[in-house]
């Protein structure tokens, strides 16, 4: 047995419980340490997370993690749970242990009979990536103190790795340490925060005390933009590099270059595809004609993930084309990739495109990795005539409109909300390149809203409705009338009606989705009795803003822990209210409006005819704004939520 992996061995046996033990003693230890008085919101508090990575010359990578956690409520017990992964090609759990000390200092020790073994990702199809895991929710109480410990082994084709130091739980100690082979050396950049590192002999380690709780806040960053996190690089000698995994030295473009080798031999068309292209292109008039009937057949090629060979870097690699044309199913590089291969054949170049999915925050410039991604788009190269808000110039590669064919609610000409304004790498193998991706305007992504409101002189109203969305404001709507059955979409717009007009009854509801015209509309039909109140038989009262906003932003805390972040939004209304014979207007809100760094917001009342016409328009404008400017953004938003609810009054003649 080797230094390094002896080293490893002394690291996971020290304090650990051994055949008979009920608990090792640094779990005991710590279930005795004061802990400070938290909110009664904070559901448990870590009271230490440590984890060793030993790296040996070989390639072997060892990991050993151990944790300790105190339930504080009841709403904690949840916390008592953990999870370790592994590769089944490469990798294997060594060891897998856990404890519960109970309040009254009886401990649990929980046995492989305890220990599940699962799929780590549930919804493909096969991942070699699995998970073992133990549930103790059931036998945790306030007070009770939860701990494990793990080791894990793989080969990984990579020479670097990812740590965060805390998930949204206070952590009293949480520490990070990395031992290395002799003149190895590691390249460290530290997100959210700065960590010092401690060096001893080839064991490096980082730690940190004290980690406050992070509360989840509406419209808040994510957890990987708040919660100090480091990336390590372990650079061998020269003459290691031939058996470790690939070490990206060259920065963004070597990565951008491996990338492009493993997925360019994958796009060869064949006679089946090249069919498939002429018919489905033989009607288009223009280059933009031609991409949208390709990438509309990308779209409904079925997702399913299978994922082999990720230990050894096939997870990155996608199924040739042709394969995934003949059996119409793939995972993200895989639709991706066919596309690419369907453009080829039309003549159109384009480019596989790594990018994260879920968080446009999440890649980080400062650390060239592909571990950084989890999900591929494709960029295609178009001309000058082909117009859209998708499209941005890169150096060396042109004119490139981005789309994602794997999400089938966003049409091309649009971007995922959670993909726009995000770090994302061009993987070509000459000219490669880290880039922005687009952030669309507000304009692209509003919602134009048509009420026409008859009032009876007892405060019933019947209405009609129009409305059109286009965007990620359309997306999301064709989301919810695609993910639900037809009965179910009724109920959830009876639901939305019900909260402008309590008790309405709907009567009509009529989806229409313009996919290619990126829209979507809705025509509404409902009534709602004593929707206005009438007062002492001669005055109605009423709000004229009769359906709310699909989204709002609302905060009710008068503090903030994060900031916040805004997503680029339109709205737009008119709504003609014909008032009943008899009434005429004796109050109307105030016309006006309001400008601030987030957002504007206008109304206008204009009463004539026997007919009120209301029209207000909210943008929002995109940015994550401080803690400090809190204040402002919340009474921006209570100013907005006052005036639609502002009343008209009406009196009898």
């Amino acid at each position: 047995m080797n230094l390094q992996r002896s080293l490893t061995l002394c690291f996971l046996l020290a304090g650990s419980a051994i055949a008979g033990d009920d608990a090792p003693s640094w779990l005991r230890e710590f279930s005795t340490t004061n802990v400070p008085a938290f909110p009664a919101k904070v559901p448990a508090v870590v009271l230490l997370a440590e984890t060793a990575i030993t790296v040996e010359d070989n390639g072997r990578v060892t990991t050993s993690e151990r944790k300790g956690i105190k339930v504080l409520t009841r709403e904690g017990r949840n916390e008592a749970s953990a999870m370790v992964t592994y590769f089944t090609s490469g990798g294997k759990v060594k060891d897998f242990r856990a404890w519960m000390i109970r309040p009254s200092g009886e401990v649990k020790k929980y046995g492989k009979d305890k220990i599940l073994d699962m799929a780590a990702a549930p919804n493909d199809v096969y991942n070699e990536v699995r998970a073992r895991a133990v549930m103790a929710e059931n036998d945790a109480d306030p007070g009770g103190v939860f701990g494990y410990e793990t080791v894990t082994e793989e080969r990984s084709v990579f020479t670097q790795f990812q740590h965060r130091f805390q998930d949204r739980l206070p952590a009293l100690l949480s520490r990070f340490s990395l031992t290395l082979p002799a003149g190895w050396r590691p390249e460290v950049v530290t997100f959210n925060g700065n960590v010092a590192m401690q060096t001893s002999g080839s064991t490096f380690t980082w730690e940190l005390r004290n980690l406050p709780y992070i509360e989840e806040e509406p419209s808040s960053p994510s957890m990987a933009a708040l919660a100090q996190r480091i990336a390590v690089s372990y650079i061998p000698p020269d003459n290691a590099k031939a058996i470790m995994g690939r070490v990206f030295t060259g920065g963004w473009p070597d990565v951008a270059r491996w990338l492009a080798e493993l997925e360019d031999p994958q796009a060869a068309p064949n006679d089946e595809i090249s069919e498939k292209v002429r018919t489905l292109t033989a009607g288009a008039a223009n280059e933009l004609q031609r991409i949208r009937a390709i990438g509309r057949y990308v779209q409904t090629v079925k997702y399913v993930s299978i994922q082999t060979g990720i230990g050894r870097g096939g997870g990155y690699k996608p199924h040739a084309a042709a394969e995934v044309f003949v059996k119409q199913y793939g995972d993200c590089k895989d639709k991706a990739n066919l596309m690419r291969t369907m453009l080829k054949v039309a003549g159109i170049p384009s480019f596989a495109v790594s990018i994260y999915s879920g968080d446009p925050t999440y890649v980080r410039e400062n650390w060239p990795s592909p571990k950084q991604f989890n999900h591929a788009i494709i960029a295609v190269k178009v001309g000058a005539a082909t117009v859209s808000p998708v499209i941005a110039e890169v150096p060396k590669l042109g004119r490139l409109l981005y789309f994602d064919p794997t999400d089938d609610n966003t049409p091309l000409g649009d971007l995922p909300e959670h993909e726009q304004g995000s770090f994302a790498l061009i993987d070509d193998a000459s000219a490669g390149a880290l880039v922005r991706m687009p952030v669309i305007p507000a304009e692209s992504n509003r919602v134009e809203r048509e009420t026409e409101v008859v009032l009876g002189p007892d405060g019933s109203i019947t209405s009609k409705v129009r409305e059109q969305a286009f965007g990620q404001s359309a997306a999301s709507m064709r989301y919810r009338m695609r993910s639900r059955g037809n009965g179910d979409y009724v109920k959830l717009i009876e639901r939305w009606v019900a909260g402008g007009a309590n008790g309405a009854k709907v009567t009509k509801v009529e989806p229409a989705d313009a996919f290619d015209e990126d829209r979507f509309d809705l025509r509404l039909e409902f009534a709602a009795e004593r929707y206005a109140q009438l007062m002492r038989g001669r005055l109605l009262v009423f709000r004229p803003a009769v359906l709310p906003r699909r989204s709002a932003l609302v905060f009710s805390e008068t503090k903030r822990q994060t900031p916040v972040v805004l997503h680029a939004s339109l709205f737009e209304e008119t709504v003609k209210v014909k008032l009943p014979a008899g009434f005429t207007v004796d109050e109307l809100p105030d016309s006006g409006k309001l400008e601030t760094p987030f957002g504007t917001y206008s109304a206008t009342y204009v009463a004539k005819d026997g007919e009120l016409v209301v029209k207000r328009k909210l943008e929002i404008r995109p940015a994550t704004v401080p803690v400090g400017e809190y204040a402002a953004l919340k009474a921006f938003c209570e100013q907005v939520a006052g005036a639609e609810q502002a009343p008209v009054v009406l009196v009898k003649e």
